[in-house]
């Protein structure tokens, strides 16, 4: 089997040739399960999630947990 010359190939044909590929070898279902793992995100993760838990020490972790758990047992009963 003949390689491609990748390096003249445009971003969007690669992109292409490999939909393809993966269609062919999973199946139209399985290349759309496949790509679903490689969303593009936006954002900075870590500036987001530092804004939104802040920078909470070991015992106030642990106090958070317990305020959970007591408000879970509360909903069983």
């Amino acid at each position: 089997m003949k390689r491609l010359d990748v390096t003249k190939l445009s971003q969007a044909e690669i992109r292409q040739l490999g939909i393809e590929a993966l269609t062919k070898a999973l199946g139209p279902a399985g290349m759309a399960r496949f790509m679903q793992q490689f969303e593009i995100g936006s954002g900075d993760y870590t500036r987001d999630r530092d804004q939104i838990l802040g920078n909470p020490t070991i015992d106030e972790i642990f106090a958070r947990i317990e305020e959970r758990r007591k408000q879970q047992e509360k909903g069983e009963k």
